[in-house]
């Protein structure tokens, strides 16, 4: 899936109007560098100097922070250790480091509703697929854009380029302002900004992946339900949550991510795929009336 989702970008980039060519040969330089690590790490880090006991909490957790900073002091004039993980194989999440320019996916993540070996390839596509796309799109999103293939912090956008990118991005801020949370309260674009191209992005190219990897052998209805449209049920079942209105609050003046909800609708109220896959028209609340589009 990984490989299908870089292809998928690789094959769109140089379609984009709104960018050049030396800026796209730069960001195909960039997906082409990109490091991958799934499930968990091929060296494991060693505890053996860490002692763990029963007697007290605070003992252990104060133990902790100490080897855990003695760990980091250690690194002081050595090189770059890239096979490091900045997360657990059990952690449910993922994500993409501007510095190592490396997209994550440990193994607690690689379970339902992300993705399920029995589901079939849609939804799969839909849930986790969208995740890997998610993270690949960080690459190139507000904050990762800043960085080359490397990780050096390096403009290789033209200024023109930038512009048109400062464009899109401004669409996905205005979208994500006029969400309420509750009277009075709105998500904040700006902050929600690089998830949210993380989000309208991963999607877009994990559709172009998914439709490639069903050419010539289309799958059939289940349920009663097309393979495009259980592509984005994988992607909603993903966002179903409960959310206590006090939760909601603070997530929404101190995370970059934007509220469940949000999430499961925005990106996808963008896409003309969508509307196309459940029938929407023009004017029906999944139907943006001024769609965002970055790739």
């Amino acid at each position: 899936m990984v490989i299908n989702l870089i292809t998928a970008l690789r094959s769109d980039i140089p379609t984009l109007s709104w960018m050049g060519p030396e800026t796209k040969k730069q960001a195909l330089a960039k997906l082409e560098a990109f490091n991958v690590k799934i499930g968990y790490p091929d060296k494991w880090r060693d505890y053996s100097k860490l002692t763990i006991d029963r007697g007290s909490y605070l003992g252990n957790v104060r133990r902790s922070q100490e080897f855990e900073e003695n760990r980091d002091l250690a690194k002081i004039g050595k090189p770059v250790d890239r096979s490091e993980w900045g997360m657990t194989p059990p952690t449910v999440n993922a994500y993409y480091s501007s510095t190592f320019n490396e997209i994550v996916f440990p193994a607690g993540i690689l379970q339902p509703p992300f993705y399920d070996p029995s589901a079939d390839d849609a939804v799969n596509y839909g849930g986790m697929g969208a995740v890997i796309g998610h993270e690949i799109s960080h690459g190139f999103d507000d904050r990762g854009s800043q960085f080359d293939g490397q990780g050096n912090l390096r403009n290789w956008w033209t200024p023109d380029d930038r512009k048109n990118f400062d464009e899109r991005a401004q669409c996905i801020v205005d979208q994500f302002n006029s969400y309420e949370v509750e009277p009075g309260l709105h998500q904040n674009g700006k902050l929600v900004l690089g998830e949210s191209i993380g989000d309208l992005g991963g999607l877009t190219i994990a559709y172009a992946a998914y439709e490639k990897s069903i050419e010539g052998k289309r799958p059939k209805d289940v349920d009663g339900f097309t393979p495009e449209q259980r592509f984005f049920l994988g992607w909603a079942q993903v966002w179903g949550s409960n959310q206590r209105m006090e939760a909601a609050r603070l997530q929404t003046n101190t995370d970059p991510h934007p509220l469940a909800r949000f999430r499961g609708n925005g990106p996808i109220s963008n896409l003309e795929v969508f509307a196309k896959a459940f029938g929407c028209k023009k004017g029906d609340a999944m139907v943006r009336e001024k769609s965002c589009k970055i790739w």
